[in-house]
């Protein structure tokens, strides 16, 4: 499968453990087969865009924010801010913050 395949299906991944779901719970809020939703996070399916759609709304996140920053994933020059952005994606809100906050202290540390 195509780059944007696995990526799309990483970040599915990601909102889905973030949201606390299992693939079978997912599958069951969008109306897929949970299969479909697996072959989908690992990037061996293309995904039509009804169910992407399906996916986001039961993820209770807006479709665009799937396809964020999707165009900077072939840039050398943006790896390590979009490795950056997807590792932070994958984590759960507590721990997003935990993140934000040592870069942050990194940032002031580096300033003194």
């Amino acid at each position: 499968m195509s780059d944007i395949s696995k990526i799309i299906g990483i970040r599915i991944r990601n909102y889905r453990r973030q949201s606390g779901l299992n693939q079978e719970e997912l599958a069951e809020l969008a109306g897929c087969h949970p299969t479909y939703i697996g072959q989908i996070e690992r990037g061996e399916k293309n995904a039509t865009i009804e169910s992407i759609v399906k996916i986001t709304r039961a993820l209770n996140i807006p479709l665009s924010r799937l396809f964020e920053r999707i165009d900077d994933c072939n840039s050398p020059e943006n790896s390590y801010p979009l490795m950056c952005y997807e590792l932070i994606l994958s984590k759960t809100k507590p721990e997003q913050e935990a993140i934000y906050k040592i870069i942050m202290d990194i940032d002031k540390y580096k300033s003194l």
